[in-house]
């Protein structure tokens, strides 16, 4: 992990506004490793959340006597905000039969993952919505229903791994797409000017790349393959230096994503070297290119996927006409836009497409369907940690995601329902 990807993403924590909503989690174990051939385990799982960088227990199941393949009735009931990193690890310990406590257990193994990642989003028809994660559990693999896929993570006892040759696990638990546009505008600076807004300092991220890890650290959960496209506009690139306004940012265009929140950050560093910022700062081309990738979504009927198109520039817009034209249409697909101003320019026209003093409007006087754009100055977060920054960004995101599919009156599926089945980890 590098230096400044660490730094930055090290500052998200927890918050203590009022909750929203709840997650209940019901869990159950298959395959539990039976160390003991005289008896069967005493299995409890114990549920413990990050708080402050410090791990602290929440609740516990009940204890189950002599049983592998536990379904417990324990239902862990916790508050859910969709703009924030809450981290969980479920441990797995065999209690004594003749207490119920962890002194004398046997610990073993455990399971990380966020309660982003265990989510399921739920509405009526009234637009009233929740959030409801249900467990079922091995502690081998674990699996969730995350963006209407099956998901696993391996859940591993580093001691056992050490002593036994043959370890693999210890069980199974089963628990029952992000797009990116930088400003490469040469108003920015130039990148090698410790001045320049897009400065690469060896140590301390950049405003791009606070705000790029502050929303991405929270979008990611929501991404079922952890892929996400870079796009820059207002640049140069070679190998002819054309002016681009929707280049990919590791200059493949025939793939543009990037392996995580990471690969992102090492693609925009890597390709600030080759670049030529220039201008000038157009956006509608990145909205339009992101807009046609959800209408063909639209086009399955389901709408399974949802775009965010996150937008980090740091000057006034010179394509404001055409920037209306393309949110409006745009407001029509599964799709919203998140827009942080970096730097101290005016941002006027930006609260202006945010719609929030009034409903925005193409230059023919067509209104949005839906308010689909957020504006945040990230002058205004400059002293929080980044996590305040991605709570006030992403605040209107799932408001915006029930009322697309309410006004086409599509309902999510079950769990049950999802069919395929893919890798993945915390």
């Amino acid at each position: 992990m590098s230096d400044i990807y660490e730094s930055a993403a090290n500052s998200l924590g927890l918050f203590s506004n009022s909750c929203l909503t709840k997650v209940e989690l019901r869990l159950t174990c298959k395959g539990i490793s039976d160390r003991d051939a005289l008896s069967k385990p005493d299995p409890c799982i114990i549920l413990n959340m990050q708080s402050h960088g410090q791990w602290m227990e929440v609740d516990r199941t009940e204890v189950i006597r002599s049983c592998v393949n536990p379904t417990y009735s324990k239902v862990f009931t916790l508050d859910y905000y969709f703009e924030e990193v809450q981290r969980l690890r479920f441990e797995l310990y065999d209690i004594n039969s003749s207490h119920n406590g962890l002194r004398e257990a046997d610990f073993l193994g455990s399971v990380e993952c966020t309660l982003g990642q265990c989510t399921v989003w739920d509405w009526d028809s009234n637009g009233k919505h929740d959030y409801i994660g249900e467990f079922e559990a091995t502690f081998k693999e674990m699996r969730g229903a995350i963006d209407g896929r099956q998901v696993q993570w391996p859940c591993i006892n580093p001691k056992y791994k050490v002593k036994k040759k043959n370890y693999r696990n210890s069980g199974i638990v089963i628990l029952n797409q992000c797009k990116v546009a930088i400003d490469f505008t040469a108003s920015n600076g130039d990148p090698r000017n410790s001045c320049s807004l897009h400065y690469i300092h060896p140590f301390q991220p950049n405003e791009y790349l606070k705000a790029l890890v502050a929303v991405g650290e929270i979008c990611q959960d929501y991404d079922s393959d952890k892929m996400f496209p870079a796009f820059g506009f207002g640049a140069r690139i070679p190998p002819d230096y054309k002016v681009s306004h929707d280049f990919a940012v590791n200059f493949n265009e025939e793939n543009p994503e990037c392996a995580g929140i990471q690969g992102l950050v090492e693609a925009y560093q890597a390709c600030l070297p080759k670049l030529q910022l220039y201008g000038p700062t157009n956006i509608a081309p990145i909205i339009q290119k992101v807009a046609n990738t959800a209408s063909q979504e639209v086009h399955t009927k389901e709408a399974m996927q949802y775009f965010i198109l996150l937008i980090l520039t740091d000057g006034v817009i010179t394509d404001m006409a055409d920037t209306r034209e393309a949110i409006v249409q745009a407001s029509h697909l599964p799709m919203s836009i998140i827009i942080v101003g970096v730097g101290n320019a005016d941002f006027t026209d930006m609260q202006m497409l945010d719609g929030d003093d009034g409903i925005l409007r193409s230059p023919k006087g067509e209104p949005v369907l839906r308010d689909i754009v957020q504006f945040v100055p990230f002058r205004n977060f400059k002293h929080a940690s980044p996590a305040a920054l991605a709570k006030s960004v992403l605040a209107e995101v799932p408001n915006q995601v029930v009322d697309y599919y309410n006004s086409k009156g599509i309902k999510p599926k079950v769990p049950s329902q999802y069919q395929s089945s893919r890798p993945f980890g915390p």
